[in-house]
């Protein structure tokens, strides 16, 4: 079995999320962060990092208004000016905690946008050093390290994977960014060199516009989200989760009547040939999607996490000893209660 103690992990955050959601989101406490799922899982918490990004940081994206024409005629890249920053900063991340863990390959696990990036990251497979050299990271100057080299898989939670249907191509976000990706590097792009590809999505909300609220299918009943959260949209005239997901999906993929996450549509979030992981029920984020109502339902929660770990680990080739991690789990879980106990 290996030991997941010396596998380094590295977390590329979503369109908008900081670092802090997936250590403490929404302020609950570290308990009920995706990092934390992860070490009670058996990963050493000196070799998970979250790429280090602020919310604010965003903003860069709007950057890409000044990469003329390509903004305007729909073919930015990847590394342009609108995402390039987080490409170069996801480089430098992987770089160092490669040489933290003593040499060992990451596993990299991207949400949301992240998953896109993390692809965009990888790229032709090349691994450019001069992008790293200015964060005071000691690198070899050879030539031939490979992102393989330094990748030993690529887990996405909630990705857009795909630009939006063609006839709706002109709405992409991305400006081109993401049919560049697909066109230059598609589907699981460096499988041949020894990157396994994971993607999970989430079956949970049926897009549905607002005035078809009441022609919701049979089948689709319990995808039609919380009581809760379908009061909040009510009382803010947003209609209900349905109609919110409708919303999102119309804009990832031109298309609102689909099932997904909530976000994303479920079909944008499984990457051509990689290992596909469907989850019912799951959603897209630390919150329901447009409010600040958290949820156990999300990828990362430790509720969710065992539904495809243990499949995305198997995928990367990494044999764990369920019993042990088990073990550990309910240690960990123990030693937390008997903390919160105390206070």
């Amino acid at each position: 079995a290996t030991d997941l103690s010396k596998i380094p992990v590295v977390i590329c955050p979503g369109f908008g999320n900081d670092a802090i959601d997936y250590l403490n989101p929404l302020d609950q406490g570290e308990d009920y962060g995706f990092v934390n799922a992860l070490i009670k899982r058996g990963f050493n918490p000196d070799l998970i990092t979250v790429l280090p990004l602020k919310r604010y940081e965003w903003i860069r994206v709007a950057g890409g208004l000044f990469d003329i024409p390509n903004f305007y005629t729909m073919t930015c890249t990847p590394e342009g000016l609108g995402y390039g920053w987080y490409i170069k900063r996801l480089r430098r991340t992987i770089e160092e905690v490669h040489q933290k863990s003593g040499g060992e390959r990451c596993l990299l696990v991207g949400h949301s946008a992240g998953g896109w990036l993390a692809r965009a990251c990888l790229g032709d497979g090349s691994w450019n050093v001069e992008q790293l050299n200015s964060n005071d990271v000691e690198i070899s100057e050879d030539n031939t390290t490979r992102a393989a080299d330094r990748v030993r898989a690529l887990i996405t939670m909630g990705a857009v994977h795909k630009q939006p249907e063609k006839e709706f191509e002109a709405t992409c976000v991305t400006r081109g960014a993401l049919k560049y990706l697909n066109s230059e590097y598609p589907g699981a792009f460096l499988a041949n060199e020894g990157i396994s590809y994971v993607s999970v999505g989430g079956d949970a909300i049926v897009g549905k516009e607002k005035q078809q609220q009441k022609a919701v299918a049979d089948d689709d009943v319990e995808k039609i989200g919380s009581e809760q959260v379908n009061t909040v949209y009510k009382d803010r005239g947003e209609g209900s989760a349905s109609s919110v997901a409708y919303t999102s999906y119309a804009a990832v993929s031109g298309i609102g009547e689909l099932t997904g996450d909530g976000v994303v549509p479920l079909e944008w979030t499984l990457l051509e040939g990689s290992k596909t992981i469907v989850l019912d029920g799951v959603l897209h984020s630390i919150n329901e999607a447009g409010t600040t109502l958290p949820t156990d339902k999300w990828y990362g929660a430790d509720a969710q996490v065992d539904r495809w770990l243990p499949e995305a680990l198997k995928e990367a080739g990494i044999r764990v000893d369920g019993n042990k991690n088990d073990q550990q789990s309910n240690i960990f879980d123990s030693i937390q209660k008997m903390l919160s106990f105390e206070d």
